[in-house]
């Protein structure tokens, strides 16, 4: 009796959830205004803690050389001033280029690839693969109207989500400047917040929460910089077109796990095939090789064990959250998993272990 009012009571507070959720989505006009400035506020937010994440290395490295936080603090950001004036001065007009070329091109480069494949159609290349009934074209074109109406999705959300600029601009660095200089100090806060009892696993929660979000980013960066110089010095090498922009939108999206180096090897391949069959061909090549090299050598070196997420995980997060909250929740998805993970698993070892497991 006494399991199934245990029971009972787990199933009302269930339900109490989903009508609290169900009542909230019929005031939905309350919450408008709240979700519009969390919009605003979201991407300088996440920008920030990235940047935070990635710098913070530095500030111990300069406290060594008597220099206190806040000038430590200045003087990385004028070295981010000189790296920003120097990508612009030497890396951007080649990249605006090549970018401005690819959009004009884009028809012109689909046409061509359309007559390549016709070409190969004559000559019964295919027919010795696929069946008598299949058309490679009509295929491709089905698989790249669904390829771009998903990736114009993802590149309309990324857009909009960043369409306020001058407030990410003024509000990020600031938000920056106060997590390097007060970033030691949130943990403690929120350890003050709870009750006394609770104070010493909230201490270890917050140390485990920070030690596995300052892993993963700084990993992330690390082994998408390596995939990056491998792709970009292959892809010269080959004579690809537009090997900068590639290799950066390889890059960018080899952020999400798995599905990003699938999304972005596709226009790698069709702009090379365009070129020439041989030159697609290498390029297919070097993508692959770059990604066994990067998830056989670089990963394990970088990451070792500190991603304890199965590869089952990933691929179910990452498409569902893709699905309804687009590109930006693919690229946090894994971090924000990692932490409702870790909360969860000291949730349940502080209130529910005994109990569930006593059942």
């Amino acid at each position: 009796m006494k399991n199934v009012n245990k029971f009972l009571t787990i199933g009302k507070a269930i339900l109490l959830v989903l009508a609290i959720i169900y009542v909230g989505s019929l005031v939905d006009f309350i919450f408008k205004p709240f979700k519009a400035l969390t919009g605003v506020i979201l991407i300088p937010m996440l920008l920030a803690v990235f940047f935070y994440y990635i710098l913070r290395p530095l500030i111990p490295l300069l406290e060594k050389w008597k220099l206190k936080r806040t000038p430590a603090i200045l003087l990385i950001y004028l070295f981010l001033f000189i790296i920003v004036m120097a990508f612009f001065g030497g890396v951007w007009p080649p990249l605006k280029s090549q970018l401005i070329n690819l959009v004009q091109n884009a028809p012109h480069l689909f046409n061509l690839l359309n007559d390549k494949i016709v070409e190969l159609e004559k000559t019964g290349f295919f027919s010795k693969i696929f069946p008598e009934d299949f058309s490679l074209l009509s295929q491709l074109n089905e698989y790249l109207n669904k390829g771009f109406t998903l990736l114009t999705s993802y590149v309309t959300g990324l857009f909009s989500a960043v369409s306020n600029l001058a407030i990410i601009l003024f509000t990020f660095p600031i938000l920056l400047f106060y997590m390097l200089k007060e970033g030691d100090k949130f943990g403690k806060i929120i350890v003050r917040a709870v009750p006394k009892r609770f104070r010493g696993k909230t201490s270890t929660i917050t140390k485990e929460i920070d030690a596995a979000l300052s892993s993963y980013i700084v990993s992330r960066v690390i082994v998408n910089l390596a995939l990056g110089v491998l792709m970009y010095l292959g892809f010269l090498l080959i004579g690809l077109p537009y090997a900068l922009v590639l290799t950066l939108i390889a890059v960018i999206m080899n952020f999400i796990p798995y599905f990003g180096a699938i999304i972005s090897s596709v226009p790698i391949v069709i702009v090379g095939l365009v070129e020439s069959p041989a030159v697609g061909l290498w390029a297919l090549v070097i993508i692959l090789l770059a990604q066994q090299v990067q998830d056989n050598i670089i990963s394990p070196l970088v990451f070792g064990k500190s991603l304890d997420i199965h590869p089952i995980t990933t691929t179910v997060l990452v498409l569902g959250v893709g699905n309804f909250f687009g590109f930006i929740g693919m690229l946090i998805i894994i971090p924000v998993y990692m932490v409702i993970k870790i909360l969860s698993k000291h949730t349940y070892h502080l209130f529910f272990k005994e109990k569930w497991e006593g059942l």
